[in-house]
């Protein structure tokens, strides 16, 4: 594994929670740096070397406080990233009624809404991130998190004794409640007949051992287990070389109650047992119904 130092550039969404993961990541023994312009990536890369005391982890917050400096994002990232350095971007996103929760809580106005509305500046920050978001290393959506939770999810993925493994989130969500805006990669459980319809099934969820015998020994349910468990342990093995130390896999049905909560289990149980992955499991939309 490289010992070369790391450079963590936190962005994202106004109000998606750039503060609260820079203290976060601050508690984990980085040097963060807030709010810097792009131009100022070089200069503090320097810091990995010239300093007295030479840094081994920083981490910068770069959002759309920087106004025109931001537009210098993209070069100052590509000019870092040719350095001798470990140049991760986390990206943190929200939706909308999340993010105009926060800003009225606070009663403060987005930074992007001049004259406009709240709604406004939010559709012109997404604008503005699009292919910064595009080309992220990591994706955390943060709408359903609180101070404490997304400080966890931090320390999970950025803490000194993860940076040697891969940091796997194994998800179940339901497709009627929207795809999970921060998945590397989504599976759909719903060609497996519905334990919805079975009467004694449906008050149960995919926890129930009798509902996940029932889903699991579904015509074709163990070989996509299988094939899918074998078809991604290369991608993840890539993710390692590629420096990408968080990923989320996620696995849908129709509510995210029964089917995709026992595929979901199933999978992170054989994952476990890779040697350079952590792995752990959420269920997105547990009782929402």
């Amino acid at each position: 594994m490289s010992e070369k130092p790391e450079l963590l550039i936190v962005t994202g969404m106004s109000g998606a929670g750039r503060s609260t993961v820079g203290n976060a990541l601050e508690d984990l023994g980085w040097y963060v740096v807030d709010n810097l312009p792009p131009l100022m990536l070089g200069p503090i890369a320097d810091l990995f070397t010239m300093a007295k005391t030479p840094l081994q982890r920083v981490a910068v917050v770069i959002d759309v406080r920087g106004r025109e400096f931001f537009e210098d994002f993209a070069e100052s990232l590509t000019a870092v990233r040719h350095r001798d350095v470990n140049v991760r971007v986390l990206f943190l996103e929200a939706n909308d009624a999340a993010l105009v929760k926060r800003f009225e809580n606070v009663r403060r106005p987005h930074p992007l809404q001049a004259n406009g509305t709240i709604n406004d500046g939010i559709a012109a920050e997404r604008r503005a991130l699009l292919s910064i978001r595009e080309n992220a290393d990591v994706i955390v959506d943060t709408s359903d998190l609180n101070i404490h939770q997304l400080s966890n999810r931090i320390a999970d993925g950025f803490s000194i004794a993860s940076t040697s493994k891969l940091q796997l989130t194994v998800m179940s969500f339901g497709f009627k409640y929207g795809l999970p805006s921060d998945a590397d990669m989504v599976a759909d459980a719903r060609f497996i007949p519905n334990p919805f319809w079975i009467e004694k099934l449906r008050p149960f969820t995919g926890e129930n051992q009798e509902v996940s015998d029932y889903v699991l020994a579904q015509n074709g349910v163990s070989e996509f287990v299988t094939g899918y468990v074998a078809a991604l342990k290369p991608v993840l093995k890539g993710y390692l070389n590629e420096n990408k130390r968080y990923a989320t896999i996620a696995i849908g049905c129709t509510g995210g109650k029964h089917r995709s909560v026992a595929l979901v289990n199933e999978i992170a149980a054989q994952l476990g047992s890779l040697s350079d992955v952590t792995v752990s499991v959420k269920h997105r939309d547990l009782g929402r119904e």
